[in-house]
């Protein structure tokens, strides 16, 4: 080789390196790229959806950029006013940063820059929060996780404005700030970082997306995979939820991908925590995709992540309003801030389905971003379907073999049936409940949690003392208590080593869609099974409900069934007396916050509760014996704070039994015109529920009706084969079919 070849050689080799070199400093990178930014550039003015969501982001920054910045000396919990403008500050900044990429104006990365540099002359400065109340207490917030939600938001800021800072302030600002704040909620809390949890997910992400700007490969391995020095973690517990951390154990970003999801998408927090965690995931994702494409990460797990969103969705009421199960905010929807981001995501990367385009429509903006700006083109070329929610049975576990969560939907009517895992920290003990939904309003209501979240005047926006005492109690519930004892007797850990076995799960006929789960090990000794089986017949205006629960115990035990019915009311056919002077019901596992309104023997065969609600009728017939009692109980007593809502229950009581068969039948009905003041179809259609059959193996109830015909559900409690034949001799008559169960049709 001549020498000039070899100059030309290493001429070429060192451009080709400084190409790379400079390439992978090109920034933004994360969630922009430079090509997205200049797609966006180009549709501006053409894209309704996309302009009208950048007009709602410079107005909300350019009403902030020319005040003072503010950074107050961290001292308040959620709600409270250094809280809030951390907050607000973080979420400016990450708007400001994307605006200047899109309009191309050095106001807002200057506002950005100057923030920055605000918060590396504070941070040093802080000591840690002087709120002691959380395991991992914070610097800028009263705990890690919301440190690590600044981090999120800021990274992506930094990104945006990372080309307009010279190389002596992004010095200045890592060296003093985002270094220091990765190392703390990290290294200096692992154990809030190297855990299984949505807090650790944000800490994971947050460290991981610091990583990626400022290509700090260290630290993006410990994103991924958490804290390898098991010096650091060895003996740590979190206060939050027992865990143990012990050296070895999985940690960071992709073991919070493993263990909380199911194959199905579910994570076992529960839908309003997974809302809450999939900005940090999807984010990340995101960001990975785009500076580490060889990962492949929307490919993980059978493309876990696209379904995550899916399973969230279909977790949702008719109003968008996710189901409320374990620690759930009521009123939490697909219309948050972390939904239109998950939502543009999934459709981005996964199969452009234009089902999730009529969600977006429905959140009415997008993300400014690559996701964003093809969800709101095809939004304008008319290419959004309308998403349709289905009955679907959503498994839990890393493995999908802990249970799960069904819906069963038809004629605006949803039950929701939970038999999961213990759902981590933010679990109830609630094995085997359900809710009961009609159009989006709640007729049979799980509690959900008790906390006011971010509202300063109520323990600091944070958890009360009564999720504790209440929310999380089995009584709270609709599902079987025993011998007033919460499942597990309340103990989280043998709740989380635990959970309930699908049995059947069968929605091929919409006449009657059925799914049953059991539990043996929420009460040791005592086997329970429940079935819930929604009937559809041409001749009824909606849709019954049939409720069965088979409890079979090696010992006599009080067994209480409640339902939590949202409404007034209306009649009993029990001679009930009410209690002048209210009483709790208990003094422990939940029951000391009922009052016990009411009570009475059970005096005929079948008790018959009607209530109003939202202008419709409904009615709960169930079986019962003589020595059988109902309560009607009201939330709220030993609460001198007001914190929990007077809410109504029914509660069904069996005493001093081994077995007992719960049978109820649940019918919404008629309705009623406050204008017009006129009632229609006001009472049951059910004349009488029968046990014709019961043994180990089988149940058959019959279900006599006013109207139209009788009918006879026999069920196979041992086999669930489709194959297999079943025969049962009642009263002299033969009833067969194939199949775990049958639904017959009585003339």
């Amino acid at each position: 080789m001549t020498i000039l070849s070899s100059l030309k050689v290493r001429f070429l080799s060192f451009l080709f390196i400084t190409v790379i070199s400079l390439s992978a400093q090109e920034h933004p990178k994360l969630i922009l790229t430079k090509t997205g930014v200049e797609k966006i550039k180009k549709q501006l003015g053409k894209v309704p959806l996309m302009d009208q969501a950048i007009a709602s982001v410079k107005a909300e920054v350019d009403a902030a950029i020319n005040k003072p910045i503010n950074l107050p000396i961290p001292k308040d919990y959620s709600g409270g006013y250094s809280h809030e403008t951390h907050k607000l500050n973080y979420r400016l900044m990450q708007k400001a940063g994307v605006l200047y990429q899109i309009l191309e104006d050095d106001a807002y990365a200057i506002y950005v820059r100057d923030m920055l540099k605000a918060y590396a002359g504070l941070y040093p400065t802080l000591p840690v929060h002087p709120k002691e109340r959380s395991y991992a207490r914070g610097k800028l917030f009263w705990q890690c996780l919301n440190d690590s939600n600044w981090l999120v938001y800021t990274s992506q800021a930094y990104d945006c404005i990372y080309e307009y800072l010279s190389k002596k302030e992004r010095k200045y600002i890592e060296n003093q700030l985002f270094r220091p704040f990765a190392d703390f909620i990290s290294v200096e809390n692992p154990q809030f970082f190297n855990r299984v949890h949505n807090h650790s997910t944000w800490g994971n992400v947050a460290v991981g997306m610091i990583a990626l700007v400022m290509e700090d490969e260290q630290l993006l391995q410990r994103a991924l995979y958490g804290i390898k020095d098991v010096s650091l973690t060895k003996g740590l517990k979190d206060d939050d939820g027992g865990f143990i951390l012990e050296p070895g154990k999985k940690a960071g970003f992709f073991a919070n991908l493993d263990e909380p999801f199911s194959p199905d998408g579910y994570y076992t927090e529960g839908p309003y925590y997974q809302r809450y965690a999939m900005y940090p995931f999807l984010i990340f994702a995101q960001a990975l995709q785009n500076v580490k494409p060889e990962l492949k990460i929307f490919d993980y797990k059978d493309g876990l992540l696209i379904k995550s969103v899916y399973a969230l969705l279909q977790l949702s009421d008719m109003d968008g309003d996710f189901f409320p199960i374990n620690d759930g905010q009521k009123g939490m929807s697909y219309y948050s801030g972390s939904l239109v981001n998950a939502v543009d995501i999934a459709y981005y990367y996964g199969s452009k389905d234009p089902e999730l385009l009529a969600i977006a429509e429905k959140q009415n903006t997008v993300v400014l971003n690559d996701a964003g700006l093809a969800v709101a083109q095809d939004i304008t070329q008319d290419k959004a379907t309308p998403f349709v929610k289905r009955s679907v049975d959503l498994k839990d576990g890393p493995n999908g073999e802990q249970g799960g969560i069904a819906v069963l939907r038809q004629d605006g009517l949803e039950v929701v049936f939970k038999y999961t895992a213990q759902g981590l920290s933010h679990g109830h003990y609630d094995k085997l409940s359900f809710s009961l939904y009609e159009n989006g309003e709640e007729v049979i209501q799980d509690y959900g949690l008790a906390r006011f979240v971010n509202i300063e005047q109520k323990g600091g926006g944070n958890y009360l003392k009564e999720n504790t005492t209440w929310a999380k109690q089995t009584i709270a519930h609709n599902t079987l208590v025993q011998d007033g004892t919460s499942h597990f007797n309340g103990m989280y850990e043998v709740g989380s080593k635990n959970h309930s076995n699908h049995y059947l799960f069968n929605i091929d006929d919409l006449a009657a869609q059925v799914i049953s789960a059991t539990e043996q090990n929420a009460y040791p000794g005592t086997h329970m099974h429940r079935t819930m089986v929604m009937l559809k017949d041409s001749s009824w205006q909606k849709p019954m409900v049939l409720d069965v629960m088979e409890v079979k115990s090696d010992s006599t035990h009080t067994y209480e069934l409640p339902f939590y019915y949202m409404g007034q009311l209306l009649t009993l056919n029990q001679p009930y007396k009410a209690n002048v002077q209210l009483k709790p019901l208990g003094t422990e596992n939940g029951y000391q916050h009922l009052f016990k309104e009411a009570a009475s023997p059970v005096a005929e065969e079948n008790v018959k509760f009607s209530w109003l609600a939202n202008k419709k009728f409904y009615t709960l017939t169930t079986l019962a014996s003589a020595a059988d009692s109902i309560v009607l109980a009201r939330v709220g007593a030993n609460d001198p704070n007001f914190n929990l809502r007077r809410d109504p229950a029914l509660i069904l009581k069996k005493n001093n039994v081994a077995d007992a068969f719960f049978v109820s039948v649940l019918e919404s009905h008629g309705s009623y015109s406050t204008v017009s003041e006129l009632a229609v179809n006001a009472t049951t259609s059910v004349k009488q529920i029968t046990v014709l059959y019961r043994d180990q193996d089988y149940w058959a109830i019959k279900l006599e009706l006013k109207e139209g015909e009788d009918k006879i559900v026999a069920f196979s409690s041992k086999n669930v084969n489709r194959n297999t034949k079943h025969k049962l001799n009642v009263k002299g008559s033969v009833i067969s079919w194939q199949g775990p169960f049958a639904i017959i049709n009585l003339k």
